[in-house]
This record gives structure tokens, C-alpha cells and sequence, in this order.
């Protein structure tokens, strides 16, 4: 349906005829959505043009000299996510119902985190330890557990990424900062720094060891994936302003800041704008037991022990979140860059992001209410 001022069509995958397509210097199949939606678009904008989908089996690389695991993009310039100005960013915001951001600032927030906090008050070695020994415990015992029951070395590997595996610096945070306020960010990035290396590590054995067989494992390359994390890099830049001290210029401060509150609305919009809900009529029981391992039984059992460890109020909760926050969604990226069941792996994301919105809040609630957090 249009009119002089609007447009409405079906939100379903086209199936029209495959068409060519060109963004800059690549060549792409393209299906066109609907031609009385084309021609409205042509009559507004005055040129003529076509609405199109970009079907989901046509792969588009972004720039190989940028790409560190085969990301993707569809009909972007380049890249998944391109910055803009301020002032237009703002401009847009005036026109949703809920702002949005880049989710590309996500080491900006890190780094303004950490570089406002006194590192001798919030470093807690012992959480540290715990959170260590506590994933590696459960990676262990989910993949000794799993052995009997799955076969192939692709569905292995995956189901126990999957299991342990945080979505910590997108959803965590979030979460965080609306449940302890900003205060609690920089508690939250310095686990962040010691439990990102640690999920690596732990994905690229399991990637790897499986197929070990197959493949040999390149430690000098991964130990440089590892150190060369944006967030890692961001981590590293903000502990020396907080243990010396330094003063960040205020001008600094100001834009840092801004990209800051630019970073989690809109990487939770990232999350919600790739989930695809048809995938779960085709998800798989090792998809369902995955995620069902990581949204409910890791955070509980884990969650559990912090607490007979004596850890009350935002030291709980950070760890809480850690242990209860959905699959990543490099755990996606990962599988299907080492040779793994990549279609696994997506519906692993999708059902424990969708999941999550609940067993969270209901954890959440839990601790409230016997007054642990």
C-alpha cells in the first residue's frame, strides 16, 4: 500500500528473479522486494531506483587488508558499521521512538571505564581467580560430557563454544549499567580485560583440537588475534591514566564520553537486527541443550558458588551477568572461519539471545528478592 507520504509491504524474503547488483567495486546477486514499493521509492527520490533483499547465501567480504576473520556485509559501503557525525546522529535521533549508536565504540567505553576508576579499590584478585577457575571448570566438564553424545568434531566443537561463551561486552554491559548505574562499568571492563583472553583461548582450542586430526594448531597467530583485540588494545591504553593517575584533557574527556553513550543502544540493535526467528523451526536439540546449558545452568551453578564464596551486592551481580549473558556472536564468526557447523553456531546465538531476555530478568529478580544484589 502507498500514498503520497508512505509505503507499507510485506516484511518477507522475496522470491523474485536474481538479479546484478553493484556496490562500489563488488558484483552482487539481489532479489527486488516489490516492484509498487520500487516505483514509490523512484517517484520520491526522483531517479529511478529498486528496493532490494540481499539474499542470505550471497557472501560479501569486507576489505581482506581489514578483515581478521572473514566478516561479512551485505549492502553497505564496506563494513558492517560506518561511523557518522554527531550532528547527524543526533538529527536521526529526533526521528526514532529510541536513540541508536555505533557499535563500533565499544573500546571508547572500555577505555573511559577504566581510565576514571582507582584500580587498588575495584581489582578483586580472588573474583578474578574464581571466574578463571570456574569457566574452565565448566568448558572441561561440558566437553568431557559431551564426547559420548556427539560425534562429529564440527557439532562438538560448536555446542560447547556455545555453552561458555559470554556476550558479555555487548549485552553484559548493558545490562549492567542500567542495573548499578555507570559506577559499576569499570568493575565490569576489568573483568572483561582478564575474561576475553581467556574466552579465546578457549574457543580456539575447541575449534581446533577436535579436528586435530585435520589441522594443526598456529599459537604465534593466535596469541597475536588475542593481544590485538580492540578491546584488549582499549584495556591496555586506560590502566596506565588510572594507576598513574593521569588527567584526561577535557576536550578528550568530552568526545570520548560521547562516543561512550554512543556504543550500547545501538550494538544491542546490531544483536537484534541479525536474529533471524525462522531459523529456530529448523534448530536442532543440540542447539536447544547448548543454549540451555549457558542461559540457565552456567549462571546458576556458577552464580551459586560466588555466592557460598561469600560475594554480595555488585561484585555478585557483575558476575551474575558475566555467567547468565547469552552466546557471542563471534562464536558465529569463529565456526564458520575454522571449518565448523556454522549454521549450528547461529542458531545457538539466536535461541540463547532470545532466551536470555527472560532467565536474565528472572535471576535478576531472584537476587533481589533474598537480597544478594
Amino acid at each position: 500500500k502507498k500514498n503520497a507520504s508512505s509505503l507499507t509491504f510485506s516484511g518477507h524474503v522475496p522470491k523474485g528473479e536474481i538479479q546484478s547488483a553493484q556496490v562500489w567495486d563488488d558484483e552482487v546477486n539481489v532479489i527486488e522486494v516489490d516492484q509498487e514499493a520500487s516505483a514509490w521509492f523512484s517517484d520520491e527520490l526522483q531517479m529511478p531506483c529498486k528496493l532490494v533483499h540481499f539474499p542470505e547465501q550471497q557472501n560479501r567480504l569486507i576489505d581482506p587488508e581489514y578483515a581478521r576473520l572473514k566478516e561479512q556485509v551485505s549492502l553497505a559501503d564496506g563494513y558492517p558499521l560506518l561511523i557518522i557525525g554527531q550532528a547527524s546522529l543526533e538529527d536521526l535521533n529526533k526521528r526514532l521512538p529510541s536513540p541508536v549508536t555505533m557499535q563500533r565504540f565499544r573500546p571508547n567505553l572500555v577505555f573511559i571505564s577504566i581510565a576514571e576508576i582507582d584500580l587498588s579499590t575495584v581489582i578483586d584478585f580472588d573474583q578474578i581467580i574464581y571466574i578463571y577457575v570456574a569457566t574452565l571448570i565448566s568448558f572441561f566438564i561440558i566437553w568431557i560430557l559431551s564426547i559420548p553424545f556427539i560425534k562429529e568434531p564440527k557439532n562438538l566443537s560448536v555446542f560447547v563454544q556455545g555453552a561458555y561463551r559470554s556476550n558479555y561486552a555487548i549485552v553484559g554491559f548493558a545490562i549492567i549499567s542500567k542495573l548499578f548505574g555507570d559506577s559499576a562499568l569499570g568493575k565490569a571492563a576489568i573483568i572483561l580485560a582478564f575474561a576475553l583472553p581467556l574466552y579465546n583461548v578457549l574457543a580456539v582450542i575447541i575449534l581446533t583440537v577436535p579436528f586435530r586430526k585435520e589441522r594443526k594448531l598456529n599459537i604465534a597467530r593466535t596469541l597475536v588475534e588475542i593481544v590485538l583485540n580492540p578491546l584488549i588494545i582499549a584495556v591496555i591504553v586506560g590502566l596506565p591514566f588510572s594507576y598513574f593517575k593521569i588527567r584526561i584533557p577535557s576536550v578528550i574527556n568530552l568526545t570520548l564520553g560521547f562516543l561512550a553513550e554512543l556504543a550500547l543502544p545501538l550494538a544491542l540493535v546490531g544483536i537484534g537486527g541479525s536474529l533471524n526467528f525462522q531459523n529456530l523451526k529448523k534448530a536442532s536439540g543440540l542447539a536447544f541443550t547448548s543454549s540451555a546449558v549457558k542461559v540457565i545452568i552456567i549462571p546458576l551453578i556458577l552464580t551459586a558458588g560466588g555466592c557460598y564464596l561469600g560475594y554480595r551486592g555488585i561484585d555478585l551481580g557483575v558476575m551474575y551477568i558475566l555467567f547468565a549473558c547469552p552466546t557471542a556472536i563471534v562464536s558465529f564468526i569463529m565456526a564458520d572461519a575454522m571449518g565448523a557447523n556454522s549454521k549450528l553456531a547461529g542458531n545457538i546465538v539466536l535461541i540463547s539471545t532470545v532466551a536470555s531476555v527472560f532467565t536474565i530478568a528472572i535471576g535478576i529478580v531472584i537476587l533481589k528478592e533474598l537480597l544478594l544484589i
